[in-house]
């Protein structure tokens, strides 16, 4: 008798994300706790834990209304979140490389007037 192997937080958020873009609907904790288990193979036990965490991350929205809360993902919002961390991480990396090239620059006219005497100080 082999035990089955649980789902590690990263499988078990994947496949939340999975639920709600497949479905692109909007869902109350209750129905979270059905779906997910039989659907997905997530436990019952942990989907509450499990959704939390999505929402913390800005992954999946929440909305009290009433007394309920309810909870939605669209796969548009997701695909809008990669392409602004695209556009924030590409002009990360230009200023980066502007402000090496700035060094570099710095570097060589430090550089000029100055000999290389080939001793070392200690």
């Amino acid at each position: 008798m082999s035990k089955k192997k649980g789902l590690s937080a990263e499988e078990k958020r994947t496949r939340m994300m999975e639920i709600f873009f497949e479905t692109k609907d909007v869902f109350q904790l209750k129905d979270m706790e059905k779906i997910a288990p039989r659907e997905k193979g997530i436990t019952a036990m942990s989907v509450k834990e499990v959704l939390q965490s999505l929402v913390d991350d800005g992954m999946v929205d929440s909305e009290r209304i009433g007394t309920s809360n309810y909870f939605w993902a669209f796969p548009s919002k997701a695909l809008h979140a990669r392409k602004r961390k695209l556009e924030t991480l590409s002009t990360q990396f230009s200023e980066g490389n502007q402000k090496k090239e700035n060094l570099q620059q710095s570097i060589k006219k430090a550089k000029i007037g100055r000999q290389d005497t080939g001793k070392q100080i200690k």
